[in-house]
């Protein structure tokens, strides 16, 4: 089975990306899974304290993937998988395409203000020609009209 991969983070942009993956995948028979990248910098504490921290960061990213998770399966019939990576976020997608030969396409949520699509638009960007897979990169501000109109 295809898989869509998105990024959750907590960004606003987050959100039409997980909207348009679903989409995909209920009308193509596909999957989506779902990455969530700790940065490494969030645990550079003694380790008691950093162990805390990443099992609080692990709880946040369950609570969160839950919310779209639960509109996946009740909207679009689709059964997300989370995946959680430590890591830089660039790396770790990376990774995670080439571990998993299931992926498809890499779906990615645009930014739409005046400081660029966001850091990993701008870093995937770069590298589109060598890339293993196809990047869909969905528009902040699209409607969920016009979402729906295009998968």
């Amino acid at each position: 089975m295809r898989k869509f991969l998105v990024v959750l983070d907590d960004s606003r942009e987050c959100l039409n990306a997980m909207r348009f993956a679903a989409m995909r995948a209920a009308h193509s028979g596909g999957g989506v899974a779902v990455l969530a990248v700790i940065p490494p910098d969030e645990f550079n504490h003694w380790i008691g304290v950093g162990e805390i921290m990443r099992e609080e960061a692990r709880e946040r990213i369950e609570v969160h993937f839950e919310v779209f998770a639960k509109w996946m399966r009740d909207k679009q019939n689709v059964d997300p998988e989370l995946v959680i990576r430590e890591g830089e976020p660039m790396k770790e997608i990376m990774a995670q395409v080439m571990e998993d030969p299931e992926i498809g396409v890499l779906v990615l949520g645009a930014a739409s203000d005046n400081k660029g699509p966001g850091p990993l638009v701008t870093a995937l960007s770069r590298q589109a020609g060598t890339l293993p897979i196809p990047v869909t990169i969905v528009p902040e501000d699209i409607s969920k009209e016009r979402l729906e109109a295009i998968t």
